[in-house]
């Protein structure tokens, strides 16, 4: 079975006897597969201890460790009680860790928060290098993900930011909104914290050692560095004008990447792309109120910038712009002359002169006059200096120019607009010398053939890009189109750039 598929059929397992929270669950699994913790926001009663329960078992021979913390939690109820025997026997002070957080593969602790300091001071040793000491002795502990709960965020100033900070995914967990999942939880007679995994499902320990090395080779391309780069700088542009400041440091932004090569290795690809990007959504907020502001940042820097980059298509136009500018320069000469145009009144009037020979007012519309043609007649509104109409007068374009006719006593009158005599910059002209055009020409070619390769190469890409965007594992499928949204783009710049540099060989040819 594909390793994909083989993660899609355990994520339906998973998340039997649960109801709206398969992408939670999805995330959960991710972080235990990359190695990471994750944090759940959220009140009491909507199913976090039972996505703890559940995602234990994922794993063969999954051991799981749950406990609800208080102000007064010790360490023995976390870690195990000390062993009398080595304490009398040996003079050793260490703890049995059997059945204890230690000795589990996926534990829960709800309220972490309100742990001890003690506790906190073991947890992010465990969190940072997966040891747990013991007395003398320093255990590698199994522990796959730990997954931590709360329906509040760590105080200010209580000493908590180091272990807040260990936990890559933070992510909200509500009640169940949608009105028949709600019907069919509440009716559901069955037992949600059963193991219902098939055994070739489970994923072992050796296969997931295994499974690390291949995800640390699993390749970041330049367009997710470039996302990640725009995005580190418009979260610092963020936090200059916003008291509650999104704060990433460097081991978070390097654990991201590695949540996103998992990502990429269990939806079966080689490399990274745009969709498993939004993951980062999860990885970045500090306070809820944030989430709204990354999504959005984020989703512009996909929808803006995307393949653009990549592609370079920044730089080709900008070489587009210089190429034409020197082609101009070379051959057109540019002389003023003096030319006669309709003079604006109020930017939507035109002056009549001398048709108060025979009306009030001597204002008429510009939009009137630009539908006025020299075969038929049609009726016109003349107005007076304050813009009050006065008059429907019958009116054709005249043959001269800047003039039109009018009908007055079954008299054809001719009348012409005010107009302003203005200097206007025309072009005349020349022929390049033939060695310039010859260097012009294999210029234009090597951008056609850059262009072209560039079209191509995003021609290839895109029909597989395209048919795994909305089946990524982990990723809600409608975001897909805003990666779809991009690659259009790109491809639409592309062929305005090819059009033109067919202008600019044009105005040389």
């Amino acid at each position: 079975m594909k390793r994909k598929e083989r993660i899609k059929k355990l994520l339906i397992h998973l998340t039997e006897g649960i109801f709206d929270k398969d992408e939670i669950l999805a995330l959960g699994l991710l972080a235990a597969v990359s190695g990471e913790s994750i944090f759940l926001l959220g009140p009491p009663g909507v199913a976090k201890s039972l996505l703890a329960r559940k995602l234990k078992y994922a794993f063969c021979e999954g051991k799981s460790f749950e406990y609800l913390m208080s102000r007064f939690s010790t360490p023995d109820e976390i870690f195990g009680p000390i062993s009398i025997r080595k304490l009398k026997e040996e003079d050793k002070y260490e703890r049995i860790t059997a059945k204890y957080l230690p000795d589990a593969n996926v534990v829960f602790l709800d309220e972490i928060w309100k742990a001890s300091s003690a506790i906190q001071n073991a947890l992010l040793t465990i969190l940072n290098e997966r040891i747990y000491r013991n007395g003398e002795q320093e255990l590698q502990v199994n522990i796959r993900c730990i997954i931590s709960a709360s329906n509040e965020l760590p105080q200010l100033g209580e000493g908590l930011e180091a272990l807040w900070d260990r936990f890559l995914i933070r992510t909200q967990v509500s009640e169940i909104r949608n009105p028949n999942s709600f019907l069919q939880m509440i009716t559901s007679n069955k037992d949600a914290y059963a193991d219902t995994v098939p055994a070739e499902l489970k994923l072992s320990e050796i296969e997931l050692q295994e499974w690390s090395a291949s995800i640390d080779s699993i390749d970041v391309p330049e367009v997710v560095l470039n996302v990640i780069q725009i995005l580190k700088h418009k979260i610092e542009e963020y936090n200059q004008h916003q008291s509650s400041q999104i704060l990433v440091y460097d081991r978070r932004w390097k654990k991201i990447i590695r949540l996103l090569r998992t990502s990429a290795f269990l939806n079966e690809r080689k490399q990274v792309d745009l969709m498993d990007c939004f993951l980062m959504i999860h990885c970045l907020w500090n306070t809820p109120e944030q989430i709204s502001a990354i999504f959005q940042m984020l989703s512009e820097i996909i929808r803006e910038h995307g393949y653009h980059l990549t592609l370079n298509l920044g730089a080709l136009s900008r070489e587009l712009q210089e190429f034409e500018q020197e082609v101009r320069n070379e051959t057109l000469i540019a002389h003023q002359v003096v030319v006669e145009e309709m003079q604006s009144v109020d930017t939507e009037f035109l002056e009549v002169l001398n048709i108060r020979n025979y009306f009030e007012g001597n204002l008429i519309k510009k939009a009137d006059f630009v539908k006025l043609n020299v075969e038929e007649w049609k009726s016109i509104s003349l107005f007076d200096v304050s813009h009050n109409l006065v008059n429907k007068i019958q009116a054709k374009l005249a043959l001269q120019k800047h003039t039109l006719e009018i009908l007055h006593n079954s008299q054809v009158i001719p009348l012409k607009i005010k107009t302003v005599e203005r200097e206007k910059t025309e072009y005349i002209k020349k022929k390049p010398h033939s060695l310039v055009e010859k260097f012009w020409n294999e210029k234009a070619q090597e951008l056609k053939n850059y262009i072209h390769n560039q079209q191509k190469r995003l021609q290839e890409d895109a029909p597989d890009e395209l048919n795994h965007l909305k089946t990524n594992l982990f990723v809600p499928a409608h975001l897909a189109e805003i990666v779809e949204a991009n690659m259009k783009e790109s491809s639409k710049i592309l062929q305005n750039l090819a059009l033109q540099l067919e202008k600019i060989v044009h105005l040389y040819e």
